[in-house]
């Protein structure tokens, strides 16, 4: 009996130890109806958080590409930048982390709270596919350029907030989710923050708001987890907004 029962023990740490090295590529289902491609102004991040950001960009970069209402849908399953290789050029430079040394840390973050849900969808089913499809969106919609061509630009002089939602919504057709940074000691104006374009499943452009997401205004907003944005709401439209330049910093 000593024999089967070595041999029995043996199994047994050979599944354990496979268990525990391997991971389950299938994320859990959960229901989201539409993708949310969320631009972040880099200015006023280095504003919310001055000793970690240096010399950021003067262009609108992305945040993230979220699933509504879904997030950590598969903790086994983790991030690795070998994924990615060949679009780093690319994820550096209109996804970066602006906060943290270690430059694939905000990826690592987006993967795990946000690209293990999108993954139900078969064109987002690997890391690689899923910032590439981030990248591609942003190119596609191009937010820089566009509130260029409305006028909309960084400035020391105030905008009002329906002037901005305007604009994008006059560009794209949809209307966005925008969040600013509200008035800090001192001050009379929020500061522009984020700007969301949400997305179908089939990466159509559609209206971020439903009637459904009143009491779910930014599901993302109070997770103290999430980088970037705990400070954010979503903008008051009676006071005025400040698109803040580079040069402010």
């Amino acid at each position: 009996m000593e024999p089967f029962f070595r041999s029995a023990l043996a199994i047994l740490v050979f599944l354990a130890v496979k268990h525990c090295c391997t991971y389950d590529p299938s994320p859990r289902k959960h229901e989201w109806k539409k993708l949310i491609l969320v631009h972040h102004w880099p200015v006023t991040v280095c504003k919310m958080d001055r000793g970690l950001c240096k010399n950021p960009p003067a262009y609108w970069t992305v945040h993230g590409l979220w699933p509504d209402k879904s997030q950590m849908c598969n903790n086994s399953w983790p991030f690795e930048l070998c994924q990615i290789q060949d679009i780093l050029p690319e994820m550096n430079q209109y996804w970066p982390d602006l906060l943290h040394a270690n430059k694939s840390q905000l990826w690592k973050h987006e993967w795990q709270k946000h690209g293990t849900c999108a993954a139900s969808l078969e064109t987002l089913n690997t890391q690689h596919k899923y910032f590439g499809k981030g990248i591609e969106l942003y190119k596609y919609v191009d937010l820089n350029s566009a509130l260029i061509k409305s006028g909309i630009k960084p400035s020391t002089s105030y905008y009002q907030m329906k002037d901005i939602e305007d604009a994008v919504k006059g560009v794209y057709g949809v209307l966005p989710k925008i969040q600013c940074l509200p008035p800090q000691k001192g001050e009379t104006a929020q500061t522009l923050g984020q700007i969301e374009l949400c997305f179908t499943k089939e990466f159509q452009l559609r209206d971020c708001a439903e009637i459904d997401d009143l009491l779910y205004t930014f599901y993302d907003m109070k997770t103290k987890s999430e980088p970037y944005n705990d400070d954010l709401h979503v903008c008051n439209q009676n006071i005025s907004t400040l698109y803040p330049p580079v040069e402010q910093l």
